[in-house]
């Protein structure tokens, strides 16, 4: 008995110094995502003045490679202590929800909110969720795992996760149209102006890490959606001829609010899991950050719509949607910053972390018998 509870001490102190490190990791992987998300319009706007549109697909070639190379090389293998099944059925069905609700957001303006091929989509949504609800609660080895949901830090880390991707890819996609098609600048001009935003993440994002890793996430988190919520309000006062230094002052929030949102989200994510599923959250998160910056792109284009090829005061008029939008996001994001980091809200991730290492013991009396 004193061994075991001299081990359960060992396994709980490795996995507290896992998570110290994961914290400072955390940061540093927010600067390179957040810094990739920037150089983005800044390399391709090179790219599209010196080689043409085309070269913004091939250069993803070498790098790719690249990439693989170094996995294979570099990145260690680590695996959970129990290996999970694959699961096509909930693949195919999330990419059918998530194909769907994106085709109908694209393209309502052009074939009409209640026509029926929009109503279809959003119906075959409806029953795909449904049925995600459904299969995934019976399957030993789920692609959702939505007994994760029961943690209320988990659940605000993906909606989080969701709401500042979608917000930063609004703002990138509505960046972009209003330095070219409004202020008549070539896409590296445009892309250059968000070089202080990058300058940002580079510098915030590894001292965001730090500072969750002492303090936990609270006070990042909001920090992170009021900036977005007032980089959203401020830009609704945006004109053609608004001076250059002011416009680029107001990208300085959204550079505060990339530094500042993505390290807290995911230690959220992961908050009081075991290391099990610590992967698990952690993947999810990074689902939810790629369906922000879809949605953000997909509704941005449908609200500005036509006035994309008219510029001027019409589009200066149609982005206004897409900023209350983005300072909505922001609101929420603090909002739900403070609402996953109290009391209440760590207590349901201590008792999500109790029923997964029962699960991992293989005690768990809640789940259905073909999930024991």
């Amino acid at each position: 008995m004193r061994l075991r509870r001299r081990d359960r001490r060992g396994d709980g102190h490795l996995c507290r110094q896992r998570r110290a490190t994961r914290a400072g990791a955390i940061g540093v992987f927010g600067s390179t995502t957040g810094l990739s998300l920037v150089l983005g319009p800044i390399i391709g706007g090179a790219l599209v003045d010196g080689l043409g549109w085309h070269s913004v697909f091939w250069v993803n070639v070498p790098i790719v490679a690249a990439a693989i190379v170094c996995t294979a090389l570099f990145v260690p293998e680590s695996r959970a202590p129990r290996v999970r099944r694959f699961d096509p059925v909930g693949q195919t069905v999330v990419i059918l929800v998530l194909g769907g609700v994106v085709f109908a957001i694209t393209e309502s303006k052009g074939l009409g909110r209640t026509s029926p091929v929009i109503l279809g989509l959003l119906a075959v949504s409806v029953l795909g969720v449904l049925g995600i609800l459904g299969y995934e609660s019976r399957r030993v080895d789920p692609l959702l795992e939505l007994r994760l949901f029961r943690s209320v830090p988990f659940s605000s880390a993906i909606l989080m996760a969701l709401f500042a991707l979608c917000g930063f890819s609004a703002f990138l996609f509505m960046t972009t149209q209003y330095l070219q098609n409004v202020r008549g600048m070539s896409a590296l001009t445009a892309g250059l102006c968000l070089l202080p935003v990058g300058a940002l993440v580079v510098v915030l994002s590894p001292f965001t890490g730090r500072l969750v890793a002492a303090r936990g996430p609270r006070m990042p988190l909001v920090v992170a959606g009021s900036a977005l919520a007032l980089g959203g309000g401020m830009s609704l006062r945006l004109a053609p001829a608004t001076p250059l230094p002011a416009v680029l002052a107001i990208y300085l929030l959204f550079g505060i609010f990339l530094s500042t949102v993505n390290p807290p989200i995911t230690n959220t994510a992961v908050s009081g899991m075991p290391c099990s599923m610590a992967g698990v959250a952690t993947s999810l998160a990074s689902a939810g950050r790629q369906t922000g910056t879809t949605l953000g792109v997909a509704i941005s284009g449908t609200i500005v719509g036509s006035a994309l090829t008219r510029g001027g005061t019409a589009f200066i008029s149609a982005e206004h949607g897409v900023w209350w939008m983005v300072l909505g996001l922001g609101l929420g994001i603090a909002v739900l910053g403070l609402l996953s980091t109290g009391r209440w809200a760590l207590g349901t991730a201590a008792l999500t972390a109790a029923l997964f290492e029962e699960v991992d013991r293989g005690t768990d009396r809640t789940a259905p018998v073909g999930r024991r």
